[in-house]
């Protein structure tokens, strides 16, 4: 039975982490964003996340999104600093194309930095891709 369950693979749908100014408290801040480089819509979007290492764990944090069009990103939430020394870790679900779609995002621990940001896909800012 479990060999007739087709799990389609994940593809051009990211989760990046983007140093960026917020104006509202005059600092740098790192937020992560769930990126959609396909050319259709991803819909009921659930992202649940959680910062862990070794005995070290923060809460679980659940989003919804109800629809991301092609080309397109939203914010998923703000990463405090005390949070990018553990595992960030987001699972992913959406549907595209009639089908589920499911993947694990992992920003792993001390890897979002400045000095480690590329050019991302479709958001102008440079960020850390999430493998």
């Amino acid at each position: 039975m479990k060999k007739d369950i087709e799990i389609p693979e994940v593809e051009n749908v990211h989760v990046a982490a983007v140093r960026e100014f917020n104006e509202a408290f005059q600092a740098d801040e790192w937020n992560a964003y769930i990126i959609n480089n396909k050319n259709v819509s991803i819909e009921t979007i659930l992202i649940v996340s959680k910062g862990y290492d070794g005995k070290k764990e923060t809460s679980v944090m659940r989003h919804k999104l109800e629809k991301l069009p092609p080309h397109s990103f939203a914010k998923i939430e703000f990463l405090q600093d005390e949070v990018l020394s553990l595992n960030n870790e987001y699972q992913v679900t959406f549907f595209a194309d009639n089908k589920m779609f499911e993947k694990t995002f992992l920003l792993k621990k001390n890897t979002v930095s400045e000095d480690r940001q590329k050019e991302i896909p479709l958001i102008p800012k440079k960020g850390v891709l999430a493998l």
